[in-house]
């Protein structure tokens, strides 16, 4: 007989998840697969040079070199990790569900935001996403801007009656037109608003959202390409 118990889902290993940022990167920017080696090279040659410049003995040489292979594998993966997250925001630019992506995964602890909009147009996938952080209220449109009016009107009446108007409510517009925001830019234009309330303010923010719910749980979701799907994995 089966046994009933699932076992826990098995995370991928450090370099399974290495190869698979790699293979990510390498989907927009063909040129990291020489670049990289190139890079520890390069640091190797750093190590080495420092050992000859200190006047090192032979077994120097193989420290330093030790040295260096590290500062390579460092610079490697910074580089990467910076071209992978260029990259994902390549893939989920226009797409449906991207700016509920940044909102829940790019702001940090200062900030609560879910993928799931609070309002959505399941006709035209026009969408509005909120987070709640340091900074008060953020609403982000996704979609047509005309269309977004009544949406961001709404959500807009239902925020101030969180904050009971004495914390600001900001309102951001993902897309590339007059006034708008590239979604590459939406998780650092949230973070710079000015702290408008305190570490335990934010906690109360909170705990009011979540009481009042999100308003769209019945209501089908834009189907489109899933952002998370296309999301870089991270090293651990």
């Amino acid at each position: 007989m089966a046994s009933r118990t699932s076992e826990p889902e098995k995370r991928p290993g450090f370099f399974t998840t290495i190869k698979n940022l790699f293979s990510f990167t390498r989907e927009e920017y063909s040129w990291v697969a020489w670049v990289l080696p190139l890079v520890l090279v390069a640091g190797i040659g750093v190590g080495i040079l420092l050992a000859f410049f200190s006047g090192q003995p032979w077994w120097g040489y193989i420290l330093w070199g030790i040295f260096g292979v590290m500062i390579g594998i460092i610079a490697s993966m910074l580089i990467m990790n910076r071209l992978a997250t260029k990259a994902m925001y390549k893939k989920i630019d226009g797409m449906p569900g991207g700016a509920g992506h940044v909102i829940a995964n790019m702001l940090g602890r200062r900030w609560r935001g879910e993928d799931m909009p609070v309002a959505v147009n399941p006709k035209t996938k026009d969408a509005v996403y909120r987070a709640v952080g340091r900074g008060g209220v953020a609403l982000v449109g996704e979609g047509s801007r005309k269309r977004l009016e009544k949406l961001i009107k709404k959500e807009k009446t239902t925020a101030l009656r969180i904050t009971h108007g004495a914390i600001p409510v900001t309102v951001f517009y993902v897309g590339h037109g007059e006034d708008e925001i590239p979604v590459s830019r939406l998780a650092s234009s949230i973070k710079k608003l000015p702290k408008a309330v305190d570490k335990a303010g934010m906690h109360q923010l909170i705990a009011r959202t979540e009481s009042i719910g999100h308003g769209v749980s019945s209501l089908p979701i834009p189907k489109g390409v899933d952002p998370t799907k296309v999301r870089a994995p991270r090293p651990r």
